[in-house]
């Protein structure tokens, strides 16, 4: 089908008659879906109404079952695993011999249970998924596991959208159709260092006699920048999420932020350039608008757009976002090629302008990863480098740590009991020490670091919230920094883990020597049923280059009135 997408709005081409327009739309919305059959496929929320038309062909599955001779599962296989895929290995779990379609895959790994017992494995984020369409020596779709299917930062997250669908963070679905003409193949290669263990999986598909000459081909690429990068010959700066050539629909976003500065990243636009135009024509008004949400992000799952996950507070530093939209109803059409970005574009704070000013709109250095997934004729162009495991680890922006476990000793905290605990879904580190107090009379935990240069720095608490969680005051070599903290959080239905959170505290430049935080229990939640305390970390994180550029805070005494830098923040002299 030939045509072209263009968007009303700033920048963007119209139909000068509304009654054309309107008729454009609803055209649109049913050509969405023609491409994925030889016959018209039912809209997205009323996937039953098709059901009744018989279309000709026979279903099967690729699983990893193994069967014997006697058509069982063959004991000697472990009946429907298929065992453990070594470091560097691949596997292929699928192949296809067309005409086809598949309608659906399931993954699921041994990530994070312990049925298997507590082995070294595999997480999905470094399991690399790759399908080659028809013979072809690249292919189309490659990206982690994990993010091909939304869910990001290697989160143990629910994904509940249309396509896409993650359930209680480990059962990966989606339902994207991917019509191929000769063949299909499938593979995952384990780039981790440890072994991927059960590797369980089904890949659906209807073998046909023949696809129609229109039907496109399913790609989806990953691509990220540990930060983005500043462009000083230009006022804004650019992320790229797709750059193709030929014809085909566009009909998929991911996007993963994890800030490296204070306040509202989200303020870029979405810029689509069809068919090799200059301008964009289809331009968006901000971040979360794009992603179909308004007046920043929420936390939501919808069939068609949503925010998997939303960590910290918006003048956090290290928050992580994450938002996925699906063009379902509305896929953008390209002829000859197609390039998709978003603007890099949000606000820094005082200490991060010349000017001192205390919201300026500004570029942006996050670190920042997508997805983008879209349909179109013939190969595709790779427009992302293939990335490794440990290129995609998110580089630590915490350069002094005081590690919880390390202070597990009777004389850094007051009388009670202090035990090591598993988190496995806290980005770098799954220990965290829990004390539990006799008392709320004694019950304060200590954490000591050392500081070698004098630099600016961002001095975070990682911490555990629970239902049994106190309230507790930091106080720095003796100085109170912040309000107390409440580390009550209710355990909602079926909750697998404890809720870790990033607790900014304080933003200074520290003098060489050795420091140590103390969390002094203060008080307890009126639900609460104890004043615990879970501590994974005290972390001094740095900040960007041109916070050191501008010394914003460079002399400021922080033991007379400490500083949590946000966009109210300005500092009179001493």
């Amino acid at each position: 089908m030939i045509g072209r997408t263009d968007s009303v709005g700033k920048g963007a081409r119209t139909f000068s008659n509304p009654l054309l327009r309107g008729w454009a739309c609803i055209l649109l919305g049913a050509a969405a879906m023609a491409f994925i059959g030889p016959r018209a496929a039912p809209a997205a929320d009323d996937v039953l109404g098709d059901i009744p038309r018989f279309q000709p062909g026979r279903s099967q599955c690729a699983s990893s079952v193994r069967l014997g001779k006697d058509g069982l599962p063959d004991p000697a296989e472990n009946g429907d695993c298929c065992g453990v895929v070594e470091p560097g290995e691949k596997a292929v779990i699928a192949d296809l011999q067309g005409p086809g379609v598949i309608t659906h895959i399931w993954f699921t790994i041994d990530q994070f249970t312990t049925y298997f017992g507590d082995p070294p494995r595999a997480r999905a984020r470094e399991i690399l998924i790759r399908i080659y369409w028809d013979g072809r020596e690249r292919p189309d779709v490659e990206a982690p596991l994990s993010d091909f299917f939304a869910q990001p930062f290697g989160k143990h997250v629910t994904v509940n959208s249309a396509p896409v669908m993650v359930e209680d963070g480990d059962s990966y679905n989606c339902y994207w159709q991917m019509p191929f003409r000769k063949s299909a193949r499938i593979e995952v290669i384990n780039q981790s260092k440890s072994p991927l263990r059960a590797l369980f999986y089904a890949v659906d598909w209807i073998q046909k006699d023949s696809i129609p000459a229109d039907a496109m081909y399913f790609c989806a690429r990953y691509r990220q920048e540990f930060p983005t990068k500043l462009d000083p010959t230009r006022p804004d700066s650019e992320y790229l999420l797709l750059d193709t050539e030929g014809a085909g629909y566009y009909v998929g976003t991911v996007l993963s932020v994890r800030t490296r500065s204070p306040d509202w990243f989200g303020e870029g636009d979405i810029r689509i350039s069809i068919d090799g135009e200059r301008r964009p024509s289809i331009w968006g008004t901000g971040t979360e608008d794009y992603f179909l949400s308004a007046w920043c992000l929420k936390e939501c799952s919808t069939p068609y757009f949503g925010t998997s996950y939303l960590s910290h507070k918006a003048q956090d530093v290290g928050q992580m976002s994450s938002c996925y939209r699906w063009h379902l109803r509305d896929p953008i059409v390209f002829n000859k090629g197609i390039r998709v970005a978003v603007e890099m574009m949000g606000f820094t704070n005082a200490d991060e302008n010349p000017e001192h000013d205390p919201r300026r709109y500004d570029q942006r250095e996050d670190d920042v990863c997508s997805m983008a997934y879209w349909y179109q004729i013939g190969p595709s162009k790779q427009f992302a480098p293939t990335t490794t495991a440990a290129e995609r680890k998110y580089p630590s922006i915490d350069p002094i740590i005081a590690w919880g476990e390390d202070f597990a000793g009777d004389r850094f905290h007051g009388r009670g009991k202090a035990a090591m605990w598993g988190h496995p879904w806290y980005w770098d580190t799954d220990r965290s020490l829990k004390f539990t107090p006799d008392s709320m009379e004694d019950s304060w935990i200590e954490l000591s670091f050392e500081v070698t240069k004098k630099a600016p720095y961002r001095l975070v608490a990682v911490l555990e919230k629970s239902p049994d969680g106190g309230i507790y005051q930091p106080i720095l070599n003796g100085v109170k920094i912040g309000p107390p903290i409440d580390l009550y959080q209710p355990a909602p239905p079926y909750q697998k883990q404890p809720v870790i959170d990033d607790i900014n505290l304080m933003d200074f430049w520290p003098d060489a020597g050795k420091y140590t935080l103390r969390l002094e229990c203060v008080g307890r939640n009126h639900l609460s049923s104890g004043t615990s305390i879970g501590v994974n970390s005290v972390r001094l994180r740095e900040r960007r280059p041109r916070v050191k550029e501008s010394a914003y805070l460079k002399d400021y005494d922080w033991r007379k009135a400490p500083v949590l830098i946000d966009f109210r923040t300005t500092v009179k002299k001493q």
